[in-house]
C-alpha cells in the first residue's frame, strides 16, 4: 500500500508540474462574440462554419452580441466569452490596465471611426470643437480617436466635454442636437451619413486601429488546438467576405437592419486582406499607444510599448497559414 500511495503521489506531482495546455480538457462549449463592426463574425455566425467544424468533437458554439470594444472586453475579462472582437488599441488599453489577454488574429483593417457632426453644424475644423460636447464610448477606438484628434489640434480632453455614451446612443444624441459632435462607429456612422446627412468632420485612417480577435492568456495556453480551429473558421469567413462583397453587404444590412447602401458604405472602408498579426500592426499600435499614457488612461510609468509586445501573439494565425500553404 505504501508503494502504491507513493506512485499515486508522484503521478499527481508530475501532472501538477506539466504545462497547463498539456492536460487541459477540451471544453464542451466555445463562446464567441459577434458585432456589426466586425463583419467576418457575422459571416462565421450566419454560415455556421464553426458549428460544422466542432460538431464531430461534441463542442457547442455560443454567440454573444457586442455593441463595442468595451463590452467585448468586459465579456472576455469577466469569463462570459472566450474570444473578443475589438479594436486593437482598445485591447492594448485593456492589457495595460491589467487584463491578461492576447491578440491572436487580425479580422480587418477598417476605417470605422471619424469625428461626425450634424448636417447643418457650424463646426468645420478640429479647433472649432473647443468647449463643445463630444459623444464617445469610453475604452473604444472612437474614444481614443477623439483624444488623438484633439491632440492634432493642440487640444486635450479637458478642452471639450466628452459625454460617455454607448455607440447607438451617441448617434441619437448627435442627431437630436444634444451633443455637438460624435466619435462614430460603423455601421452607425455610415447610417447617420446616409439617413441623417451627418458630415464627417475629421477622418484619419492612421488613428483607426485594426479589428482584432483576442483571448485570455489562460485560454491561449490551455486550448491552442481549439484556437487554431476557430481561426481556421475565421479564415473561411474572411475569404468568403473577400470573394462575395455584394453578399457580404446584404448580410450586414440584414443583420444590422440597415439599408443596403449603408452597409456598402461601411464595407467600402474595410480591408480584409491581411489576417496575421505582424510588424505593421505592432508598429501601428506602438505609434498610437503613448496617447494612453499621456491622457492618464493607464497607470503612470506603464511601459506601453512593452504592453504591445506582450499583447500580440502571431503564432496561432501564422501556424494556420503555414498549414494551409503546405496542404495546397
Amino acid at each position: 500500500m505504501g508503494l502504491f500511495n507513493l506512485r499515486r503521489g508522484l503521478t499527481a506531482l508530475f501532472l501538477a508540474i506539466l504545462p497547463a495546455g498539456a492536460h487541459a480538457a477540451t471544453p464542451n462549449e466555445v463562446r464567441l462574440d459577434y458585432a456589426y463592426y466586425a463583419p467576418t463574425s457575422l459571416v462565421l455566425k450566419q454560415q455556421g462554419l464553426l458549428e460544422k467544424a466542432l460538431q464531430p468533437q461534441g463542442i457547442a458554439v455560443k454567440w454573444v452580441f457586442s455593441q463595442g470594444s468595451n463590452r467585448s472586453l468586459e465579456y472576455l475579462n469577466g469569463g462570459s466569452t472566450d474570444f473578443a472582437s475589438t479594436a486593437g488599441l482598445a485591447a492594448v488599453l485593456s492589457r495595460a490596465n491589467g487584463s491578461p489577454i492576447k491578440t491572436i488574429y487580425i479580422a480587418s483593417r477598417p476605417e470605422w471611426t471619424a469625428l461626425v457632426v450634424g448636417k447643418d453644424s457650424p463646426i468645420h475644423s478640429l479647433s472649432d470643437l473647443k468647449g463643445k460636447k463630444i459623444a464617445a464610448t469610453k475604452g473604444t477606438d472612437p474614444f481614443l480617436f477623439v483624444l488623438q484628434s484633439l491632440q492634432q489640434a493642440g487640444l486635450n480632453k479637458n478642452a471639450v466635454e466628452i459625454v460617455h455614451l454607448q455607440h447607438p446612443d451617441g448617434r441619437v444624441a448627435l442627431e437630436r442636437g444634444d451633443v455637438d459632435a460624435w466619435a462614430g462607429l460603423d455601421p452607425l456612422m455610415a447610417a447617420s451619413q446616409v439617413q441623417a446627412g451627418s458630415r464627417l468632420l475629421y477622418r484619419n485612417v492612421q488613428f483607426n486601429s485594426y479589428g482584432v480577435l483576442s483571448v485570455s492568456e489562460k485560454f491561449a495556453a490551455e486550448q491552442p488546438e481549439l484556437i487554431k480551429q476557430v481561426l481556421s473558421a475565421y479564415e473561411q469567413a474572411r475569404q468568403w467576405a473577400i470573394a462575395n462583397p455584394e453578399a457580404l453587404a446584404q448580410l450586414l444590412a440584414n443583420e444590422a437592419k440597415l439599408p443596403l447602401e449603408v452597409a456598402k458604405l461601411q464595407l467600402s472602408r474595410t480591408d480584409f486582406s491581411n489576417s496575421v498579426p505582424g510588424a505593421e500592426h505592432i508598429n501601428a499600435l506602438k505609434t498610437a499607444a503613448p496617447i494612453l499614457l499621456e491622457e492618464q488612461l493607464v497607470r503612470p510609468g506603464t511601459d506601453v510599448l512593452k504592453v504591445v509586445d506582450e499583447l500580440i501573439s502571431p503564432e496561432f494565425a501564422a501556424s494556420l497559414k503555414q498549414t494551409q500553404a503546405v496542404s495546397q
